[in-house]
């Protein structure tokens, strides 16, 4: 308190929104720095930038209806801070560190400001190793590099928190990973939260495990930083713990959403996409912090929701630069009934190389994209004529696509209470050679009703 006594008060002179419009007088505040309401220092604000010679744009972390024109404020002089190390592990908090799982306050030694700078260009890592999840439609076509990152698209209501939510649990609870695993919850539910806080606890992961929430119920000021503060207890984990570190975000679309509405209330001039001028520094900011260095690996799974279904949108186009990775869900496949819906040939992978996956793989899935591909323009024609009308290679390869596009079908671990189906966890090595027999014809005898919701091939009763 001594030192807040020392920095220049400042009067409130609007409020918009989240928005509130500080005048200082005398010594200006810096970007960023936390501000106290004089007549009650729990509610904060956060210097966002200048409105005028004298005046700040502030965002509010809080209910506005304590806030009126001329209310002193005090600068304290600093970013917000977070507890970081092992006594966030096991623990839910909210965006400024706090608890919120009713466990006990968090004794932490260390805090560390939620605003850092990527770490220099010579100490990352170009290091490139497959992390294997045991879904065989992710591992096969868009398998995920250790330190890499990779995004998960699709609208409302196609699996993609249901995705995110089985790669934790086949990474996380089932390898029993050495990694700790963060998780940021940005603009979603808290039911869905809730349900992955019940889960980590029942699986007994949790103390390797730390939870940072920003609901959709919350102000959109709250939900723009709570993605920084995961970032930033996920980087004390790399750099000082020396750990390496599982990074999930659901729903990184909503940290853009959140800052498009921060700066329409700012007063800013948006770009022609309706977007906020500075969403692709904002995307840089976040992204940027999330890389491995020589020591240690920060491997980051993305929830990327889909507005309208359009992947063209600008706001997920600023996201996509960032990725190794895209794993894309199709409405079209949801509705057939093939989960998970993954668009098999929308999807992508910067890991899909020789040196990476290995020479068979990499054959074996260039090969089964292709036939996917040809199955797609034969689609037009069975519609029309009927599959019998076929040439008889035509036909072989109408079959084997849909044969192969029913094997990618899986059932989930975290799925088992709705579906009744028990999940099943298929390795890497076991899903190439399937998808090379049923290539080479090895189950041309099968119908492809047999092919839907089975482990591996395996599994399949001639």
């Amino acid at each position: 308190m001594e030192h807040i006594n020392k920095i220049q008060n400042g009067t409130i002179v609007s409020v918009k929104g989240q928005v509130v419009e500080v005048e200082f007088l005398g010594e200006k505040p810096a970007l960023h720095d936390m501000l106290l309401l004089a007549s009650d220092k729990d509610v904060k604000m956060e210097v966002r930038s200048s409105s005028g010679p004298s005046t700040f744009y502030c965002i509010t972390f809080s209910e506005t209806s304590s806030f009126f024109r001329g209310a002193a404020v005090i600068n304290t002089g600093l970013p917000i801070t977070v507890p970081v190390g092992p006594s966030v592990l096991g623990r839910a908090v909210d965006v400024f560190g706090n608890p919120i799982d009713g466990a006990g306050p968090i004794t932490a030694p260390k805090k560390r400001a939620i605003y850092q700078d990527a770490p220099p260009y010579q100490s990352l890592s170009t290091k490139k190793e497959i992390m294997e999840t045991g879904i065989k439609v992710v591992d096969l076509f868009s398998p995920i590099l250790k330190g890499g990152k990779i995004g998960l698209f699709g609208g409302a209501g196609v699996g993609k928190t249901l995705l995110l939510t089985e790669i934790i649990h086949n990474v996380v609870v089932l390898h029993k990973d050495k990694s700790v695993a963060i998780f940021a919850g940005v603009g979603e539910r808290i039911r869905e939260g809730q349900e992955l806080y019940e889960t980590m606890k029942e699986q007994n992961v949790f103390g390797s495990v730390s939870l940072v929430y920003g609901p959709m119920g919350e102000n959109p000021a709250v939900r723009f930083l709570t993605g920084f503060t995961g970032v930033t207890i996920a980087e004390q984990f790399r750099d000082e713990e020396k750990r390496d570190v599982l990074f999930f975000i659901d729903n990184i679309f909503r940290f853009a959403q959140a800052g498009n509405e921060l700066s329409t209330l700012m007063n800013n001039i948006p770009s022609e996409d309706g977007y906020q001028a500075t969403l692709s520094s904002e995307m840089a900011a976040f992204h940027e912090r999330l890389v491995s260095t020589k020591d240690n690996f920060i491997s980051t799974i993305e929830a990327i929701y889909l507005p309208n279904d359009d992947i063209l949108d600008q706001g997920v186009q600023a996201i996509l630069t960032y990725l190794d990775s895209a794993v894309v869900l199709s409405r079209n496949v949801y509705q057939e009934g093939r989960l998970p819906a993954v668009d098999i040939l929308s999807s992508s992978s910067a890991a899909i190389n020789p040196e990476t996956v290995g020479q068979e793989h990499y054959d074996i899935s260039i090969k089964a994209q292709s036939l996917l591909k040809q199955a797609v323009s034969l689609e037009r024609m069975v519609s029309l004529v009927g599959e019998s009308e076929l040439s008889k290679d035509d036909r072989i390869t109408y079959q084997r696509a849909k044969k192969l596009r029913n094997f990618m079908t899986q059932s989930f671990f975290v799925a088992e209470p709705q579906t009744g189906r028990k999940g099943a966890y298929v390795p890497r090595e076991t899903t190439v050679a399937d998808v090379g027999a049923i290539l080479s014809g090895q189950y041309d005898d099968v119908s492809d009703e047999k092919f839907m919701f089975v482990g591996s091939a395996k599994e399949i009763k001639r």
